[in-house]
This record gives C-alpha cells, sequence and structure tokens, in this order.
C-alpha cells in the first residue's frame, strides 16, 4: 500500500510512518516543518533530541532496510503542490496529521487562534478537495480528538461519532441518527468539529472513503520502531502548551517539585498509549469504508483516569509530594469537566498499554530524574516558584 502520512515529522506522524513502513508499505511524508518553528517561537525543546528529518530518514534505512520519501510541502497554503502530488504518486491511502495539536497554543493569543484556524481548517479543506479534483479514489484516515464531544458527562456513554435519535412530527416519532453534539473547549477542538462536519460533507456529496479517530490523551514517547535507534527517539514535550498532563507530573517528579493538582482533581481524561495509537492507525487502514458510506468514527481510547489518580500513580512510583491547587481561573482546563465515560468496542487494538508504571514507563521515569534540573527547561505551568 501507498500512503502518504501528512505531518510525518511530528509526535504522532513520525512513530506511524515508522510503523507503516516496518509493515512493508511505501510511506511517503508530506510536512512543513512547522513543528519545530514553534519549538523555536516558544523557546523549548523536546526532552528527547530530536534528529533532522535526513538524519531520521538515514537511520530507519540503516536499521530497516526500507526507505521512507519526504517532500516537504505547506498542506494548507500550496493547494496546488497537494493536488500535483497526489496526481503524481496516486497514493491508496492518505494520513492526515498535518494540523496544529495543542490546545493552550490555540487559546494563547488572537495570532495564536487565527493561526490554529488558518492552519487547521485549510488543510483539511485541501485535502478533500484535492482527493476530488485528482480524480483518485483514496482513502483518508485523520487523526481527530475526543475533545470535540467536550468532557463532561451526559449520563451515558459518548457513542462513537453518531447518536440515534426520534423526532416529534405530526404522523408520530421518526427515527434518525445524527453526529454526536460537539462542546469543544477551545479553538483546536473546534477546528476538529470543522473537520468532522466537512468529512461527512465530502463522504455524502463526493462520496470519499473517510475514516475520523477521535483519540484521547496519547502518552508514551516511543514504539518498537522508534525504540531501534537513539535517532529515531521521539518527542517528549513537557512545557504548557505541548505538555500532557503525564508528562508534566513526570517532569516535576524529575526535578524534585510537588505534583500540582488543579482543584479537586477529578476531571477525567480518555488516554491511549502511543504504540496503540499507530496500531489504531493500521487497523483503520485494514478496514476502510466503501465508497458512499458514512464517515467511519471511531474512539480512539483504551483507559480514563482521574487526574489525581494520575497524580497519586506517579506520585507512588517516584516518592513525589502531591500538592492541591485552587483552579486557575477561566483559563482553558479547568476542572468542570468530571465522569467521563466512553464506548470504544469497535478498535481491537490486541495488547493494550496501561498506565502502570512498568517496563518502559519505569525506565522513563528513571532517566527523566537522571538528566537533573539544571539540564531541564522549566518553562511550563506548574514549575515556576517565588
Amino acid at each position: 500500500m501507498k500512503v502518504l502520512v501528512l505531518g510525518g515529522d511530528g509526535f504522532c506522524g513520525w512513530p506511524a510512518s515508522l510503523h507503516l513502513s516496518a509493515r512493508g508499505d511505501e510511506v511517503i511524508i508530506v510536512d512543513n516543518f512547522s513543528r519545530r518553528r514553534i519549538d523555536e517561537e516558544l523557546g523549548v525543546q523536546s526532552l528527547t533530541p530530536i534528529r533532522t528529518m535526513v538524519e531520521r530518514r538515514a537511520a530507519w534505512q540503516e536499521v530497516s532496510g526500507r526507505a521512507i520519501s519526504v517532500v516537504e510541502l505547506d498542506v494548507a497554503h500550496d493547494y496546488h503542490g497537494l493536488l500535483a502530488l497526489l496526481r503524481e504518486e496516486c497514493p491508496d491511502a492518505i494520513i492526515h496529521y498535518a494540523e496544529q495539536r495543542a490546545a493552550p497554543y490555540s487559546m494563547k493569543s488572537g495570532k495564536h487562534k487565527r493561526y490554529t484556524i488558518d492552519n487547521n481548517v485549510n488543510a483539511t479543506h485541501n485535502v478533500l478537495c484535492a482527493i476530488v479534483e485528482s480524480g483518485h479514489d483514496i482513502h483518508l484516515v485523520h487523526l481527530g480528538t475526543m475533545g470535540v464531544y467536550g468532557y463532561g458527562t451526559a449520563g451515558m456513554a459518548i457513542p462513537e461519532g453518531y447518536l440515534g435519535i426520534q423526532v416529534p412530527t405530526d404522523d408520530g416519532l421518526v427515527e434518525t441518527e445524527i453526529l454526536y453534539p460537539t462542546n469543544p473547549g477551545s479553538v483546536y477542538h473546534m477546528t476538529k468539529v470543522l473537520d468532522q462536519t466537512m468529512f461527512a460533507y465530502y463522504a455524502k456529496n463526493d462520496e470519499l472513503r473517510i475514516t475520523d479517530l477521535h483519540q484521547g490523551i496519547i502518552w508514551g514517547t516511543n514504539t518498537i520502531q522508534t525504540k531501534l535507534d537513539e535517532r529515531l527517539i521521539n518527542r517528549f514535550d513537557y512545557d504548557g502548551d505541548y505538555g500532557t498532563v503525564l508528562n508534566r507530573f513526570l517532569m516535576q517528579a524529575a526535578v524534585g517539585y510537588p505534583l500540582t493538582v488543579h482543584g479537586t482533581g477529578g476531571q477525567t481524561r480518555a488516554f491511549i498509549h502511543i504504540q496503540d495509537m499507530v496500531r489504531c492507525i493500521e487497523i483503520a487502514l485494514n478496514n476502510p469504508p466503501a465508497a458512499g458510506d458514512k464517515v467511519k468514527i471511531f474512539n480512539q481510547m483504551t483507559e480514563t483516569h482521574r487526574v489525581r489518580d494520575l497524580a497519586a500513580l506517579v506520585a507512588e512510583l517516584t516518592g513525589a509530594e502531591v500538592e492541591m491547587v485552587p483552579e486557575p481561573g477561566d483559563d482553558y482546563g479547568s476542572g468542570i469537566y468530571v465522569g467521563l465515560k466512553v464506548r470504544h468496542a469497535k478498535f481491537g487494538v490486541g495488547t493494550i498499554r496501561k498506565i502502570e508504571g512498568k517496563g518502559d514507563d519505569q525506565k522513563a521515569i528513571v532517566w527523566f530524574a537522571s538528566c537533573g534540573p539544571k539540564k531541564l527547561l522549566l518553562r511550563f505551568a506548574g514549575l515556576e516558584r517565588a
């Protein structure tokens, strides 16, 4: 299978590219390397040393004997370049990661809000238009987010994308199905809602074959492939914009700070390990919808945790203290969302990795602790002390 991985240099795109290449697919990475430029903008960097794409490709060919092609292209703003690429390569599938992925970053300022809308919405619509205009039958797999639903509870488990409803009419109740109502909590999440609407339109009107994976928070750093050589290592972000709550706790523990839990810590989040994420991509590729089918939507997660329980787990593993702090007012991510319940029965990912602090988790904690505070960039929420 020939697969274009849009955003293949990023946290999700890179391990997915290696996973697909390892199984024998012809992989072409398409990226404008904006994530690396955002590091420069924020004055931070991945804790794990990320090599250049030239070094990454060479290392992968050296350890696997397989080649990955790379095309530098701005999917959001070079439509004709994208269309020409689809016509030339005729891919069987496109994996779409080419979106700004951090909710806090999308809320930093008006500039960041506009950038996130401009990049994410344009990228998705350009891909859809280019598939139609190319005339090729290409399966599009998109990495969405559980955040399109919001993080509250309606007293029911959130279904996978669609909700059966009854509509009162003069002739009685009519049963139909709609997209599950959305409740985005950030501009980033709103772009994923807009993506979902565009997918429904193009699946219905142009019969595009589309799979939308609503993922939970991805934890873990490496996959089987990225562990083969240190030059292949994946990102570990810990700053206030791109670092996840689990990464923040690990870093706080590593430098001897208390694990800061806002409010009661009752906020519940869905999680999935990065190895399971790439496996889900493979399953989606192997089970495409038919032309004319509605969009296939899957909730891509394996477990849910309350923030305070996650902190307790890290504290148990590291000996760190847990500190309860007041809610951050109106900032994004305040703890008003509780009791998340999610259906995710459609994906059988095999061995599911749980957040237990075993194996690579324990090794990672030891590694972080060995770095020492002088080697770390302590520029994220919760680490600054007066």
